[in-house]
């Protein structure tokens, strides 16, 4: 029995201890199980963990990895954190919207250029040398209500968010009231730290009568070094629209001198480089989103939004821009990455830091899709640069890209959005929709710049895809869809256009400039935010009054331009008709309140043209606009100026 107590006794003691292991780590494995099970709903709560196509997890952020890597880290403390960039909210359906923000222990971007991904190593986002912050999250409580003080919440929530995505917060608000306006916060939790109070709208029911008409304001081209973003705090001053539609170019990719000398305004885009990684796209975006005007756009109104080409890089097409090539040369001495990883980077960041949704994706780059505005308008996002665009003028192919512009391979979008596309347009008209507003990048319009008429103003817009022009034609006119209004940005010019198919089949009817018969719509193209005239960015009034006429005059389907202001432009939406009303800047390099109304059009329903005021005018009433050159109407300038701070009225360089 001593002997055998001897070697029993130790064997019994060391079973026991492996049990106690045992049991502990079970319960270790269960707790931790049990963590990450709430910790994955906390972080699956924040959108942007997800990829920003559906069909394409792998860009999406690991969440279990994330959830692992913070398993034993405390939170940040709320008096380390901040609201770095205010709130946003955007992409509004008659019952939810997208809330944004960004809740951070610094200003400055995630420096690392690579997301944790399921073949990414645990603890690649803990050390300095990438994300020195990366081992806390940050907890996020949000809610909606109906009323400022927060006493009828709608829907509310807790959230985790971290450096993989840049510290931001994107969640969708559900369980909302059609066609209602509610306010909205984040804080971070069990804290008094709380973000600035948002304000947003739902649409109206897909199919319902609008109690009123309803207004948007249109915007492209904020170009940070170029000057002040005074036109998205000019809406918000005046409180004039219940929607933003922003048709691209949020950013450009230069580095400071390239495309505008920030140095004197103090508005140097970070980094100061070409853009090409993760970091890069992040920070230039945080750098766009310093300006105060556009913070309080974006805090006042939902935006509705589509990138242009330059929120990658310029002059974008499916397989590479103006600089930078799917070849060894270019990628070289073109930033040493490829095109496809540059775009990838260029829409994990824009998909971050953009009040959007995902989108029911059926493929991997697609931003297009249409917002239902009860039955009074369709507004169809378009995406004519970066889905499956043909290649575009990249400066040194003109010759090439202007002897296959009417081939008909040519696409802008791609042939799955280009089915897309025209199938909503027609499911839109059967179901008695009274307008279709289409937001795209480029102008639709032909432009001529020539008395031979065979120099186009841009290849690099429409005019460089005819053959995918005259298919979007056949389909209105074919199909009787009627009362279509096209707007377009990226020109850094004011234009409005019949809509007019000039190539069309004699059967269908002849254009008549004076009257506006045989339309099919109308085109409005938004001027610049900031970026630079087309004439340069030093141009004068005097200089542009030349070109504006002679666009006119070669071009019979262009009723008015303007190449000297950048601006912005509000449409007002009614049964009866809509109405275009055209704002531009007297001064962005000083921060100010300043807009002058350049001209209004009005276009009635069922006309399908602009109105004419008698054959001898068009525009406003009393057949004036302010600048630029106006088809058989008068040009008076007064240089009258309203200050949206002041609520007064001056005349510009008098004041």
């Amino acid at each position: 029995m001593a002997l055998s107590t001897t070697f029993e006794m130790p064997l019994i003691r060391y079973q026991c201890r492996q049990f106690y292991l045992h049991a502990i780590s079970q319960t270790m494995k269960t707790g931790f199980l049990l963590f990450a099970a709430g910790a994955s709903a906390f972080y699956a709560g924040n959108i942007n963990y997800f990829s920003p196509s559906l069909r394409h997890p792998s860009l999406g952020i690991s969440i279990p990895k994330v959830a692992a890597r913070t398993y034993e880290s405390l939170p940040w403390k709320p008096e380390q954190l901040n609201f770095t960039h205010g709130v946003a909210s955007g992409d509004p359906y008659d019952d939810s919207v997208i809330l944004w923000t960004r809740a951070a222990p610094t200003m400055d971007n995630d420096h690392s250029n690579t997301t944790v991904s399921e073949t990414t190593g645990l603890f690649s986002h803990e050390t300095e040398e990438f994300v020195f912050f990366s081992k806390s999250k940050v907890c996020v409580d949000w809610k909606i209500a109906t009323d400022e003080k927060f006493e009828k919440v709608a829907d509310e929530g807790r959230v985790w968010t971290s450096s993989d995505i840049d510290f931001t917060v994107k969640v969708e608000a559900k369980r909302l009231f059609p066609f209602t306006t509610y306010y909205y916060q984040f804080n971070i939790c069990d804290s008094y730290n709380n973000s600035p109070v948002g304000r947003t709208k739902t649409l109206p029911a897909k199919g319902n009568k609008v109690p009123s008409d309803i207004k948007l304001a249109v915007y492209s081209c904020s170009n940070y070094p170029q000057g002040f973003f005074n036109m998205f705090g000019n809406t918000v001053r005046k409180d004039s629209v219940d929607f933003i539609v922003f048709l691209g170019d949020y950013i450009y990719e230069f580095q400071n001198g390239q495309y505008g000398w920030g140095d004197a305004l103090g508005r140097i885009p970070q980094p100061d480089r070409v853009t090409y990684t993760l970091y890069d796209y992040r920070r230039r975006i945080a750098t766009y989103r310093t300006d105060l005007d556009l913070v309080a756009n974006h805090m006042k109104f939902p935006w509705i939004q589509v990138w242009d080409d330059h929120e990658v890089a310029d002059n974008t097409w499916r397989d590479g821009s103006s600089f930078l090539q799917n070849n060894e040369d270019s990628f070289i001495s073109d930033g040493g990455v490829s095109t496809d990883s540059r775009k990838a980077n260029a829409v994990r960041a824009y998909f971050e830091w953009m009040p959007i949704r995902q989108v029911d994706m059926d493929d991997g780059l697609r931003i297009w899709r249409n917002f239902e505005f009860g039955d009074l308008f369709d507004l169809i996002m378009l995406d004519t640069r970066q889905y499956d665009r043909s290649i575009t003028n990249i400066y040194t192919n003109t010759g090439y890209i202007k002897d296959i512009s009417n081939d008909t391979s040519r696409s802008l979008m791609g042939p799955r959005q280009e089915a897309w596309f025209y199938r909503t347009l027609k499911e839109s008209s059967k179901r008695g929709t009274k307008w279709r507003l289409i937001g795209n990048q480029i102008i639709f319009s032909q432009l001529i710049v020539s008395k031979d008429m065979n120099l186009p103003y841009d290849y690099d817009a429409w005019d460089g895809y005819v053959a995918n022009r005259n298919r979007t034609f056949a389909t209105l006119y074919e199909n009787s869809i009627t009362n279509n209004i096209m707007l377009a940005g990226d020109s850094h010019a004011s234009w409005a256009s019949d809509l007019v198919w000039l190539d069309k089949p004699i059967e269908l009817g002849e254009y008549d400039p004076i009257t506006g018969r045989g339309a099919i719509g109308v085109e409005f193209a938004v001027s610049a935010v900031s970026s630079p005239s087309p004439l340069g960015q030093n141009v004068t009034m005097e200089e542009t009054e030349t070109d504006t006429t002679l666009l006119t005059g070669f071009n019979k389907e262009l009723q008015w331009t303007d190449l000297y202001y950048r601006g912005y432009t509000e449409l007002c939406i009614g049964y009866e008709g809509v109405t275009a009303r055209f704002y531009g800047s007297p001064d962005i390099r000083t921060r100010n309140g300043f807009e002058v109304s350049l001209a209004n059009f009005t276009v009635k329903d069922g006309e399908n043209r602009l109105q004419r005021y008698g054959e001898e005018m068009v525009a406003s009433v009393d057949g004036k606009v302010e600048f630029g050159s106006l088809q058989r109407g008068k040009t008076v300038t007064t240089n009258l100026t309203y200050d949206t701070e002041e609520k007064r009225w001056f005349v510009f360089g008098e004041q």
